[in-house]
């Protein structure tokens, strides 16, 4: 079997290529570029390393997030763009599940969170036992206070271990909230890893968790920036034309 595999869904843009038990290649890089400058260059660089005929793979799996909303929205119609001119299938794998796989295998409780802005993070809970990936929460997106709450009443007797760029933000305050024992990831599995998505996604495929290009869409768990712009400045012109609503404003002063 053989499957590409993206991950736009942060600050990381990485691509990998799968075929059955082998990671034929992988390249990954967390820098100032934007996704849309790396991403299918990244693709076309492997694909011409490793001379892979793209019409041969079985399908394309990609983390669906969430994540920044500018990075799924490329990674899904990078995605979606090859599913249709390939006519192959479209395997969703969840961005912090994707994520957690990068400590197959680990003990203790895996915590992977990435920035989420307005003082919240996009986590999920998840662990290995008896080596089958249990979600022992699914991913949400929670402030860092209820995150650390969640976890100090789990107390796991195993730990926990953080990993994602939410860490680097919120570090300092995971570490004066969290009481119970816990450690971070090394760089080399701390970040988004497309090798990770397409092995989790193999095991999807088996399942038969596919979809059509055309069907697949981003998972955004909450609202852009814009959006919630664009419903406050709705809010806010009905607020005015209302003159019940200016009344009551007035009252409020």
């Amino acid at each position: 079997m053989k499957l590409i595999a993206l991950d736009s869904s942060g600050l990381t843009a990485s691509c990998a290529i799968l075929e059955d038990d082998i990671l034929r290649a992988e390249y990954t890089v967390d820098f100032k570029k934007t996704h849309s400058q790396t991403l299918l260059p990244m693709l076309d660089a492997l694909a011409s390393m490793t001379e892979l005929d793209l019409s041969t793979v079985d399908a394309i799996a990609v983390a669906a997030g969430p994540g920044s909303f500018t990075g799924l929205r490329i990674g899904s119609a990078t995605v979606k763009g090859l599913g249709l001119a390939l006519g192959k299938p479209v395997i969703e794998v969840p961005t912090l599940a994707g994520l957690a796989w990068n400590l197959w295998g680990a003990k203790g409780l895996i915590a992977p969170v990435m920035d989420a802005r307005r003082s919240q993070v996009y986590s999920g809970l998840y662990r290995f036992e008896n080596g089958s990936f249990v979600t022992v929460r699914d991913q949400a997106a929670v402030s860092v206070e209820d995150l650390a709450d969640e976890l100090n009443a789990m107390n796991p007797a195993d730990g926990i271990i953080f990993l994602g760029d939410g860490v680097q933000v919120y570090r300092e305050t995971l570490d004066r909230l969290v009481t119970v024992p816990h450690l971070y990831a090394p760089p080399h599995k701390a970040r988004q890893r497309a090798s990770s998505v397409g092995a989790l996604a193999r095991l999807f495929y088996e399942e038969g968790r596919v979809t059509d290009a055309d069907a697949h869409a981003p998972v955004y768990l909450r609202k852009s920036q814009a959006e919630r712009e664009r419903e406050q400045q709705l809010l806010t012109g009905e607020q005015a034309s209302d003159p019940f609503s200016r009344a009551a404003s007035a009252r409020r002063i």
